[in-house]
């Protein structure tokens, strides 16, 4: 995927206007629970910085649902990236109207500002032109640094490169480059793992991987379908029933092509869902009244045997209910497994498994977290992110009032 990037067109001077992905988790108390997505998109910011040009952050936090929600406000934000740059972020507090086009006409080289939550305007995710227009007037250059948002056809995302010359910011292009990657020259042996609640979210990924890895791990919640579909006994586990004969089918089209799909063996049990459940290991089958909550040991080795050969490895979603610490032994214990892995690539696929990774603290021993949960989902499907699509491209010969680097 060929797009242009903030490296490839001049913006000294300009007035740049970064979509982020601000949406970080809030405690009670309106702390951030985690900074990585703030993190995560310092290179870009910086480096506009380094050019001498103006920057205009604009983002979105929760789901306001098109109002002005008070606990949403991008405050938070503003002063942990103040801390992180070490230099004043001006906080508006809307992102577009009269005061917004007036603090951004007195900005100069070097400056900083993040306009309020997108959402509290409705034409956001509406995809609005007259609210898309509104936004581009702001600046000379849209950068999209958002792989958290690239999959939703929004304002800010998609409608907005209608009018400003766009390009993807440094953040983007690492996305999009291991992604490409992964899914169109990976390394082999090339082993996918899915976990997670629904075999509804992943239906389209399976379908996607099944021509195009050696081996699929399946855990989580998910998995229990299958094994329904395989006429086991489930007890109480989480099952889709109206996903049953689909994911028969997913197990006939893995058999057809002989490729590796490998489901629980054994399982960790419980009697409800909570730390201070009653638990027990059994296999095949689980018994009625008791519910499946992670691998057990005897599916973990299997796991660990596919992927101590694999070059390549993408995971998208836990193995067990990882939250509930009695139940995270499945999620660690793979997790840990491929850190120690040398010279594989490690794909982790944003969302819940990501939160796994940091919560066991392994994040620097992975190659790459995505920070798009839904994202990195659509974009394994084999589906084309509108936010990346409407881009533009290398090949353009010019931008509109934007010169080449």
């Amino acid at each position: 995927m060929d797009k242009l990037t903030i490296r490839d067109v001049d913006i000294k001077g300009k007035q740049v206007l970064i979509r982020v992905d601000f949406n970080v988790p809030l405690d009670k108390d309106g702390i951030i629970a985690d900074d990585i997505r703030i993190k995560s998109v310092l290179p870009t910011i910086r480096y506009v910085l380094s050019q001498g040009a103006k920057v205009i952050l604009i983002s979105h936090l929760g789901r306001p649902k098109g109002k002005v929600v008070e606990n949403l406000r991008l405050d938070p934000v503003a002063k942990r990236l103040q801390e992180l740059l070490g230099q004043n972020v001006a906080k508006l507090d809307d992102c577009v109207g009269e005061e917004v086009a007036r603090a951004i006409s007195q900005m100069k080289e070097g400056d900083i500002i993040l306009l309020e939550n997108l959402r509290f305007h409705a034409e956001e995710e509406e995809n609005h032109p007259g609210f898309a227009k509104e936004l581009a007037s702001l600046a000379d250059i849209f950068v999209n640094d958002a792989f958290g948002a690239a999959h939703r056809a929004h304002a800010s995302v998609e409608g907005i490169t209608k009018y400003l010359p766009s390009v993807a910011g440094l953040l983007l292009m690492k996305e999009i480059e291991y992604f490409e990657k992964v899914l169109h020259e990976p390394t082999r042996p090339f082993i996918g793992i899915l976990g997670g609640a629904k075999v509804s979210d992943k239906i389209g990924v399976i379908e996607n991987l099944m021509d195009k890895v050696d081996g699929l791990l399946i855990g989580g919640g998910m998995s229990y379908t299958f094994l329904k579909a395989k006429g086991m006994e489930v007890g109480n586990s989480k099952v889709e029933d109206e996903k049953v004969e689909v994911a028969r089918e997913l197990l006939d089209k893995a058999k057809a092509k002989d490729l590796n799909f490998l489901l629980p063996k054994d399982h960790l049990v419980a009697n409800k869902i909570g730390p201070d459940a009653e638990k027990k290991v059994t296999e095949p089958d689980i018994p009625e009244g008791w519910i499946g909550v992670d691998i057990g040991p005897k599916t973990i080795e299997d796991f660990t045997k596919v992927l101590a050969g694999a070059r390549t490895i993408v995971w998208n979603g836990p193995l067990g209910i990882f939250e509930v610490e009695p139940f995270s032994q499945g999620t660690q214990k793979v997790a840990q497994f491929i850190s120690r892995l040398e010279n594989v690539t490690t794909i982790i696929g944003g969302g819940d498994t990501a939160a796994a990774i940091a919560k066991f603290g392994l994040e620097a021993r992975m190659s790459h977290i995505s920070t798009g949960g839904g994202a990195s989902l659509e974009y394994l499907k084999g589906k084309v992110l509108p936010g990346i699509a409407a881009l533009s491209n290398r090949c353009n010969l010019h931008l509109r009032g934007v010169n080449y680097a």
